[in-house]
């Protein structure tokens, strides 16, 4: 028995210095480096804008951007192809030459960057409409057929309700995504006007 009672204060002594240990002493103050079990990245290694740096030659922190790099935020008075804009209103029309190299492109941009969430056709119903994100715009609707083109690049470009910004991806591969999605818009919603005879024909 008292071997058992030795034990049970053993262990609830140890119990109880572990609990002051850990916890009795928070908001304490003491000159002595902390001991954090879970530092949730407090403190991290890392440079502050505008601050002076030993590891480059130049002695600051911050980098020259690259030639040719564009702002993320551009004035209002940059042309169409990068705003999307003609003065005040959305612009229409795609600023950069639309052939078979472009689409193919804008294909190619659009499957890395757009199917994921607007499928494979444009209707909204990418993979992730499986995992419970949901309101993927379809291109089909009205009002996005009506869409100008510098809207949908602005959109692009800045994101829009759940969906995020693309500006990483390079301006005229925005336009070839715009491109391939007014194709993507005509391959569902062709006038008879512009389908062959046969297909009128056979529709009829």
């Amino acid at each position: 028995m008292r071997g058992f009672i030795r034990i049970f204060l053993a262990i609830f002594g140890a119990l109880v210095l572990a609990v002051v240990a850990i916890a009795g002493f928070r908001g304490d103050y003491t000159q002595r480096t902390p001991i954090e079990i879970f530092p949730d990245m407090d403190r991290q290694p890392k440079y502050k804008s505008q601050t002076p740096s030993s590891f480059f030659t130049e002695g600051r922190v911050d980098r020259i951007p690259p030639y040719g790099t564009v702002p993320f935020h551009v004035a209002t008075d940059q042309p169409y192809r990068l705003t999307g804009k003609m003065a005040n209103m959305w612009g229409t029309g795609i600023p950069v030459t639309v052939d078979q190299k472009l689409l193919a492109r804008g294909q190619e941009r659009y499957q890395i960057n757009c199917q994921v969430c607007h499928g494979t056709t444009g209707a909204g119903n990418g993979i992730t409409s499986q995992y419970g994100l949901v309101g993927a715009a379809s291109y089909h609707q009205d009002k996005y057929r009506e869409m100008a083109d510098g809207e949908i690049f602005n959109t692009i470009t800045h994101g829009k309700g759940q969906m995020g910004p693309y500006h990483h991806i390079e301006v005229n591969d925005r336009w070839a995504i715009v491109a391939y999605i007014r194709a993507l818009q005509l391959a569902q919603n062709a006038p008879a006007s512009l389908l062959p005879a046969e297909v009128v024909k056979a529709g009829k």
